[in-house]
């Protein structure tokens, strides 16, 4: 059994340097400097706000938003943890309360996101045993001066509407 050489890449000085690597963006770099120069109006450009983009995808995640029930129209939440448990930045923050209704044992007093904190990776939606949770308000842009206002509490979170136009938990 013979010991197998393996060759490595990178061992002279001009590419230890990264030398034609940054050339080679350089080179890149300067031809679109010098495309754009010679005609302007080809560049991709949005006016944003005033354009809204039309190449957002359908499968989008907006802003989170809660469903209600669709017999009495109360929240379709349970409190029962799952979103904020899978939510691997802790941006969620329930706090229960004893239902007096009789529909369920729990629902939630305080429901909080923090959007600031939020990535977006829709584990909770995907948690939810009761549908109460979904990122399917088609809102790209949440624009805000405090980080107060970037806190949904549940009557924001209840308020926001869907694109799908259900605005009902589909849950059993």
């Amino acid at each position: 059994m013979g010991i197998k050489v393996v060759h490595r890449h990178g061992n002279t000085f001009k590419e230890k340097m990264y030398i034609s690597a940054i050339f080679s963006g350089m080179k890149t770099t300067l031809k679109h400097f010098s495309t754009n120069l010679k005609d302007a109006t080809q560049i991709p450009t949005v006016c944003y706000p005033d354009e809204k983009p039309t190449d957002i995808t359908p499968r989008y995640r907006g802003v989170h938003r809660l469903t209600h029930r669709k017999e009495d129209n109360s929240i379709a939440c349970v409190a029962c943890f799952m979103c904020a448990t899978a939510c691997p930045s802790n941006c969620i923050d329930i706090v229960a309360m004893a239902r007096e209704d009789g529909l369920d044992e729990k629902m939630p007093k305080v429901f909080n996101i923090d959007l600031l904190e939020c990535v977006f990776c829709g584990y909770c939606v995907e948690a939810c045993p009761c549908d109460a949770i979904r990122m399917d308000s088609g809102i790209y842009s949440v624009v805000g001066e405090t980080r107060e206002e970037f806190i949904y509490d549940k009557e924001k979170l209840l308020s926001i509407k869907g694109i799908s136009k259900e605005e009902y938990s589909l849950a059993k």
